[in-house]
């Protein structure tokens, strides 16, 4: 007697049980498959939902990785796949786990975080490639270690990276050039991340120019410190806070990189308050007594800040144009605001120096320098 085929009936778990105690293991890949479809594409009734999930569970169970690997790729995006199953496919062999672990918001944080722990690096790097990666993921994954899982792991710009974290990647890998541009791709760094990064990349450059042109040490550390200085300003905007920007303005002293050059350029693109800070920490006093003599109305204030912080005597009449300017010229906050800001503050103070022709940042601080005892004293 044929079977009724005018109605399916949803399989039971019975069913697959004898299914899989027979049929060759491609037959049971393609039955997980096909099950696993109809489960996903939203067709089932609540109780035939439940009876595939039944049929999930004697599937992970399967002998045959191919079975418990069509499974997973089947439900891999399933946003209502029971725990118990995802868990258990994202915990089974490399095969089976690397599309649960890449794409199934099924598994929670903890969850990734114990695989992370305990995987090995394929199921790492399949985590580092999630759509959105948490902070406390991410943590876990740089502890760990496995530079390909870092690598990609910078890369997607889905993942939040703690800057404890970022700091760490330097520490490892911080001489790893294949992680340079990922680093510098993100799309917001911490300022002190992003100035030890400046450092370390500068250094390469360094290194390959003096290898590739053999130009004498003295003018490549120039080319390497005007690099490094325009970079690191370059990070600086309003948004960041004032503790960022004091993190930062130490890590320059420490490293002694704060030089009276980096601090003329930030001036040179309206930031005051890098100004301000450094000058505090550089004189070894409160910011807020820094800005106290740098805006006093007399005229030894800024001088008294200024000489405190043992910045070149030479520079100073500059350094008291670009104040004086900066707080003249306010952003437009249009477009490129701050390139045209840049223009605008150079053309000012470049009129207090007749004999600088040229509206370029860079030539007019090698310009200072190089005038240095010689600046028109009517600034």
């Amino acid at each position: 007697m044929m079977p009724d085929k005018k109605k399916a009936q949803p399989l039971a778990t019975s069913d697959v049980e004898r299914l899989l105690a027979d049929p060759s293991p491609a037959v049971r890949a393609e039955t997980a498959a096909k099950v696993a479809n109809q489960f996903t594409g939203g067709s089932l009734s609540e109780s035939e939902r439940a009876a595939a999930e039944d049929i999930f569970r004697v599937m992970i169970r399967d002998v045959e990785v191919r079975v418990r690997e069509s499974l997973a790729r089947a439900v891999k995006e399933s946003t209502s796949l029971s725990h118990d199953i995802a868990i258990s496919l994202a915990k089974d062999v490399d095969q089976v786990a690397l599309p649960m672990l890449a794409y199934s918001s099924v598994l929670t944080d903890e969850d990734l975080i114990e695989i992370v722990h305990e995987a090995g690096p394929k199921k790492q790097q399949a985590i580092a490639t999630r759509l959105e990666v948490s902070a406390g993921v991410s943590e876990a994954l740089v502890d760990r270690g496995d530079e390909d899982a870092v690598h990609l792991l910078v890369s997607n710009h889905g993942a939040d990276i703690p800057e404890n974290s970022l700091e760490k990647v330097l520490d490892q890998f911080g001489d790893h050039d294949r992680l340079h541009g990922p680093l510098a791709a993100r799309p917001k760094l911490p300022l002190r991340v992003a100035e030890r990064m400046v450092s370390m990349v500068s250094d390469s450059l360094q290194e390959y120019i003096l290898t590739k042109h053999s130009l004498r040490p003295g003018l490549v550390s120039d080319l390497v410190m005007a690099s490094r200085e325009r970079a690191t300003v370059s990070f600086l905007d309003g948004r960041a806070s004032d503790e960022a920007v004091l993190d930062l303005v130490r890590q320059l002293a420490a490293n002694d990189r704060l030089t009276a050059s980096i601090i003329l350029r930030a001036l040179c693109l309206g930031d005051l308050r890098f100004c301000e800070t450094s000058l505090a920490v550089l004189a070894g006093v409160p910011t807020m007594s820094a800005q106290t003599l740098i805006h006093d109305s007399g005229s030894l204030g800024l001088k008294g800040i200024y000489d405190k912080a043992s910045l070149p005597p030479e520079l100073f009449k500059a350094f008291k144009v670009a104040i004086k300017v900066v707080r003249e010229i306010d952003y437009d906050e249009r477009e490129n605001d701050r390139e045209r800001f840049r223009r605008r503050a150079i053309e000012r103070i470049l009129t207090q120096y007749s004999d600088v022709e040229s509206d370029d940042l860079d030539y007019l601080l090698a310009k200072l320098s190089e005038f240095s005892g010689t600046i028109p004293s009517h600034a």
